[in-house]
């Protein structure tokens, strides 16, 4: 990597870190070895073939290959995952699990930058990838499933972390971008380095009119990093910071209505709209205390704020939502050798946040208890603190040559001081009374809640030969009631008994590497307990469960010296085992699919470099047939997409890419579901080519 053993310290802090892609090396005898490197797995970097467990890395060359627009259009890569582009910036995440929307959707994936939590783990936001700058990450790793224990609450079904680009000497670059519907991108990229310290700057501003009526965006991204080595410690620091304004879309109505071109491009929800800004800061201290003993120290600070209306709702309330927090996280680290490594740690988390919901006009159309029971005026309006602690144990050893056994406990605390700002129970904000029974908002009165929980993992890696490997884990996620499942009540519901919800995890994964070929194949079974839904009644309950199965793979084949064939994908089925009526009229049926959960996820490249600098990739996403609605009732077909990528640099550091995503111009739907006697759909946008012209030295 370039630095010596104090610096590579500093990349353990994960401030601004290179992370090498899936390579090989020989050994004396000529025999190939895995020589890929993660982070996700212990906050620091180890050779792939210490792992025990999956991981998927989406390095720096297919990033800024595909140069994406949104999440969605890269993250197929990593198998196991799919993140469904909503309207604009927005999106929803599947990772070894069904696309989970509302109550009990919220939190159950782990969001982080540079191995650090993007928000606190009581207020989660679905959409919490718009706030991070993946389109000039240095690498992006995908950990399906729960996390170990040095990962906690929300780490249920799989965790993302984006990685900083190293801070290297000589960066200087800039890019423009053109596309379809008045699209532009500016990016930029600097720093330097020295034998002492290094900096980065990057950044980028795009805007986008929207390829349907009334939904464009305009968004900011900026990161800041710096480290500096003093004698025997070392030291970092990194900012982020974004910033959103955008016009919001809604579903379009109707069987099939995707296919319709005049429909597509409409925006039943025009005037909808999401405003959201949010910062974070952090630091790092690394500092040898013994010769295989080491300390680190990662204190950080986050801030975000967040205005938009609720087009899904009827009235189109608008919801104010903030938080200020900050933690800190402490490890220390005993490496006497790689056949032994503990680690223990403490995390500690605060955070002070707010929700307000506003209805400014009574609602006119519709039945006399929508009317009555949803008033306009004031909604909600509390405010609620959350303290989480955190105490953890990781410890590696090799057990025999070729046996390397891994276990790990984690316990967690979580406390809420919630204050209602407003009236008590259902009423409006005056005080006056609700027909039907009451108002639909209940405001619950003040309180205090605690959860307490335990994340176990044992795994055992068998290691097959110096380019293969077998592996098997057992892990238990577990995620708290988020702030809103508590707080945020309808109807007569005064207090929301919320269970933890956890994760019970079973894999079992072979990866190697035999001559042009690298595969990594992993089965799973996971169970579900405690889901939190909205039920027939309209509580929040956390009685259900769910039931995880299925097969990944991830496939790396070197046809020819200037031919690669690369593949990711997913053979799953997400079921309920349970049977209960829900909100919005769902029946649930123990066997079930879960709805929005196709069985079949693959992405296909073909990847050409005939020459030095010269790129051409052909990629083909398919994704299965999935249920609409939990009753297994209406279906969408699915669909299958290409894109086209060609990418070429010239003297004098100038480069150019030219990206066309749908190349086939199919008609299709980010997103297909039927509530309330309606299909609804988020359609896909039509063929579309995007132009980048870069010039500068990296």
């Amino acid at each position: 990597m370039g630095v010596d053993h104090r610096r590579g310290a500093v990349v353990a802090l994960c401030l601004a870190c290179a992370i090498p892609g899936p390579g090989r090396s020989a050994t004396d005898d000529g025999e190939t070895t895995l020589e890929t490197v993660t982070v996700t797995a212990t906050r620091s970097a180890v050779p792939l073939a210490q792992l025990t467990g999956n991981t998927a890395r989406i390095g720096p060359e297919p990033i800024a290959l595909v140069g994406h627009t949104h999440p969605s259009e890269l993250m197929y890569r990593a198998p196991g995952t799919w993140i469904v582009r909503g309207s604009g910036q927005e999106s929803l995440t599947a990772i070894r699990s069904p696309v989970l929307t509302g109550a009990g959707a919220c939190g159950d994936f782990l969001f982080m930058e540079d191995g650090i939590p993007t928000r606190p783990a009581s207020f989660c936001n679905v959409n919490d990838l718009f706030e991070v700058n993946t389109e000039q990450a240095g690498a992006i790793e995908v950990l399906r499933g729960p996390a170990n224990a040095l990962y906690g609450s929300n780490a249920l079904h799989g965790s993302i972390n984006v990685l900083g680009p190293p801070l290297e000497p000589g960066i200087a670059g800039a890019a423009v971008e053109l596309g379809p519907w008045r699209y532009r991108r500016l990016k930029f990229d600097a720093g330097d380095r020295d034998e002492v310290q290094g900096y980065r700057a990057r950044g980028n501003i795009a805007h986008d009119g929207g390829y349907r009526d009334e939904s464009g965006y305009d968004q900011a991204k900026l990161n800041l990093a710096w480290e500096r080595a003093v004698g025997d410690d070392d030291f970092g620091a990194g900012l982020a910071a974004t910033r959103l304004r955008q016009d919001t879309a809604g579903f379009i109505f109707g069987e099939d209505a995707y296919k319709s071109g005049s429909a597509r491009k409409s925006n039943p929800a025009a005037g909808a709209f999401r405003n959201a800004d949010a910062v974070r800061i952090r630091g790092g201290w690394h500092r040898p205390l013994a010769r295989d003993l080491t300390l680190e120290l990662r204190p950080y600070a986050r801030y975000s704020r967040m205005r938009f209306e609720q087009h899904f709702l009827p009235g189109t309330p608008i919801e104010k939502n903030g938080q200020t927090s900050g933690g800190l996280q402490l490890a220390l680290r005993k490496e006497a050798d790689a056949d032994r490594r503990w680690i223990i740690g403490v995390d500690v988390d605060y955070m002070d946040g707010y929700l307000r919901e506003t209805q400014s006009e009574p609602i006119t159309e519709g039945s006399d208890f929508l009317q009555e029971t949803r008033p306009a005026g004031k909604h909600y309006d509390y405010d609620v603190e959350s303290l989480q602690l955190a105490g953890y144990v990781h410890h590696e050893r090799q057990l025999t040559t070729r046996l390397r056994g891994e276990a790990g406990l984690r316990y967690e605390h979580m406390r809420y001081d919630y204050d209602n700002r407003m009236l008590d129970g259902n009423t409006r904000d005056d005080g006056s009374e609700c027909g039907f029974g009451g108002c639909l908002f209940n405001r619950p009165a003040d309180r205090d809640d605690n959860f307490d929980d335990l994340a176990p993992k044992l795994g055992l890696l068998y290691m097959l030969g110096p380019a293969s490997d077998l592996y098997a884990t057992a892990r238990r996620g577990f995620r708290f009631p988020q702030a809103t499942e508590l707080y945020r009540l309808q109807r007569q519901q005064s207090v929301a008994d919320l269970d933890v919800e956890t994760i019970d995890s079973a894999e079992l994964g072979w990866r190697g590497r035999h001559g042009p070929v690298f595969w990594d194949l992993a089965s799973f079974y996971m169970l579900k307990k405690n889901v939190i839904f909205r039920d027939a009644e309209g509580f929040n309950v956390s009685d259900g469960k769910t039931r995880h199965l299925g097969v990944e793979y991830l496939l790396e084949w070197r046809l020819g010296p200037t031919l690669n064939l690369l593949a990711s994908g997913t053979f799953a089925r997400h079921t309920y085992r349970f049977d209960r009526a829900a909100g919005g009229g769902e029946l649930i049926r123990k066997g079930d699919d879960v709805d929005t959960a196709p069985r079949r996820l693959s992405d296909v490249r073909l990847r050409w470099q005939p020459a030095a600098g010269t790129t051409a990739e052909l990629e083909w996403i398919s994704l299965g047939r999935y249920y609409m609605d939990a009753a297994n009732d209406v279906r969408y077909d699915g669909h299958d997409l290409f894109a086209l990528r060609l990418a070429q640099t010239f003297g004098r550091g100038w480069s150019a890419t030219l990206r066309v995503t749908n190349l086939l111009d199919r008609d299709y739907a980010e997103r297909a579901d039927f509530a309330f006697g309606r299909y609804r759909y988020l359609p896909g946008r039509p063929r579309a080519a995007f132009f980048e012209l870069h010039y500068g030295v990296l």
